[in-house]
């Protein structure tokens, strides 16, 4: 073994092997899947085990080597987790995709990242794909003669494509070392106990459902429970009483839609300790409402696709509304100064680069194939990702926007650029530009202004429907402003700040 790649370590094996091992928690509940009509699937930890090795082994005899690249265009479903794990076990990259993508956004990261194989649903397939084509009906009879291949912590684990500050998705690279990263979060947002019921509101193509949803219950020995999700968010509630959730986990805009749809207060939530929340900013008012109707706490959390949430708040560190939390145990993190590439933390107080050491576990190993985009992002010893902060004297962070144009929408990181070059491809249309415009305290919709060439008669529907063939659903804008012009510098960069206080200034779409 080379010593680079560090000792052995397979994620899908630590997180599952040791409960299906032993005889006082195999037979517990792994993963459960609720269907929008109630009717719920479960795997025990011996269940899931056997069914992840299965797939591991059947994807290698069709001929998969360690280290190639594996879509996963699949619906939100057991068989998207089971064939992640799956895939992982056999030394192989998944790359989870969400099923929202369209076409020639899908190609895109099949012909970036070199994909060897796609596992899809029916009407998922990609036309005129020469790898592997592995359907999702396939995979429960999927077995082959192994063996499995052994990984270690440095050998890359998956592949995540996520929205930057280019025109193109870049892929996040992680090493199985992440879970390591992964027992921090658990010591000091999560509080997953053995035996635990948890479920998460996301969809699993998201990282922060694969994760917090599923490969943390399990490390933990919890019980990872997921849900189609049900036709109005106030269906949540239900679900965590019916089934004794212990830990509920969602973004903000959907604990939003649980307070403004439903009656929290018609409910028994005993069995709650209490509520995650991550992937866009927690604002005070909707932290103190769901105090007063609910009962429980809500730990919130900041992180990024490169290394998933690493400030928090939770059960042993106390909520301050309007900060994400502090550091969690085990991290080394900085304030740095925006301009220059100084390395030395900034005081208390000052605004700056909020940063990461490279030491961390749960940090990427680099961008795929992006190596210029990558050293953007390392200064020295430290990762800085693009959010600015300030850091006060008990170490709670305060989050003070972006350095760079990506908008949090969501919970999905979006590339103003990609949106924009959609945009511009539409016949009529000179330029555009992709902002995030808070409309109250708690939302913000991310709006296009666009600039119509001379003698064009362009309306919000033509730009729907040209985006629509084009761009997955949670990329589109939701608000469309026609302008004159855009604010720009004398060397022509866009001035996104100064368009949205004329947006701001100038009230709602037209």
């Amino acid at each position: 073994m080379n010593a680079d790649r560090g000792e052995p370590l397979n994620l899908a094996r630590a997180c599952l092997e040791p409960w299906a091992a032993d005889p006082a928690t195999a037979a517990t509940p792994a993963l459960s899947f609720v269907a929008r009509d109630g009717t719920v699937r479960t795997w025990t930890y011996a269940e899931a085990w056997a069914l992840v090795q299965r797939i591991g082994r059947g994807l290698v005899a069709k001929g998969l080597a360690p280290g190639d690249r594996v879509m996963l265009r699949l619906p939100h479903s057991p068989e998207f987790a089971f064939a992640f794990y799956g895939a992982s076990l056999a030394g192989l990259l998944p790359i989870p995709a969400s099923p929202m993508l369209t076409p020639d956004e899908a190609w895109f990261i099949v012909d970036d990242s070199e994909a060897a194989a796609i596992v899809s649903d029916n009407g998922m397939e990609l036309d005129g794909f020469r790898g592997l084509n592995v359907s999702r009906a396939e995979l429960d009879a999927l077995d082959g003669p192994g063996p499995l291949p052994r990984t270690c912590a440095e050998d890359p684990a998956y592949l995540i494509y996520t929205s930057g500050t280019t025109s193109k998705p870049k892929g996040v690279l992680h090493a199985h070392r992440s879970l390591r990263g992964r027992a921090l979060m658990r010591e000091g947002w999560q509080g997953f106990r053995k035996g635990d019921v948890t479920l998460h509101a996301g969809s699993l193509n998201w990282s922060y459902t694969l994760g917090v949803g599923v490969m943390d219950p399990w490390a933990a020995g919890a019980h990872a429970m997921l849900a189609e999700p049900p036709e109005s968010a106030a269906g949540w509630l239900p679900l965590i009483e019916r089934h004794g959730v212990n830990v509920f986990a969602a973004v903000p805009t959907v604990y939003r839609q649980i307070l403004r749809h439903g009656c929290p207060e018609e409910h028994d939530f005993r069995a709650l300790r209490h509520v995650l929340c991550a992937g866009e900013p927690l604002s005070p008012s909707l932290l103190d409402e769901w105090r007063r109707r609910v009962g429980t706490e809500m730990f919130e959390s900041l992180g990024m696709t490169e290394i998933s949430t690493y400030i928090s708040s939770g059960p042993r560190t106390p909520v301050r509304p309007g900060s994400p939390g502090r550091p969690q145990p085990g991290r080394r993190i900085a304030i740095l100064r925006e301009e220059g590439d100084s390395t030395e933390p900034l005081p208390p107080g000052e605004v700056g680069l909020l940063a990461v050491h490279r030491s961390d576990p749960g940090l990427m190993l680099g961008y795929w194939r992006r190596p210029e985009e990558e050293a953007l992002v390392f200064r020295g010893e430290w990762f800085a990702g693009g959010d600015l902060a300030t850091m006060d004297e008990d170490g709670y962070v305060w989050f003070r926007g972006r350095a760079d144009d990506v908008i949090k929408s969501l919970g999905y990181r979006l590339s103003p650029l990609e949106i924009e070059a959609v945009l511009e491809s539409c016949p009529g249309v000179a330029e555009a530009a992709v902002v995030s415009l808070p409309v109250d305290d708690q939302v913000s919709l991310v709006t296009a202004c666009v600039v119509c060439r001379d003698g064009a008669a362009l309306d919000e529907q033509t730009l729907a429907g040209h985006l629509e063939r084009r761009l997955a659903k949670y990329k589109r804008p939701r608000l469309y402003r026609f302008v004159e012009a855009l604010p720009r510098t004398r060397n022509g960069k866009l001035m996104r700040k100064a368009l949205l206080a004329r947006l701001s200034d100038g009230g709602g779409p037209t």
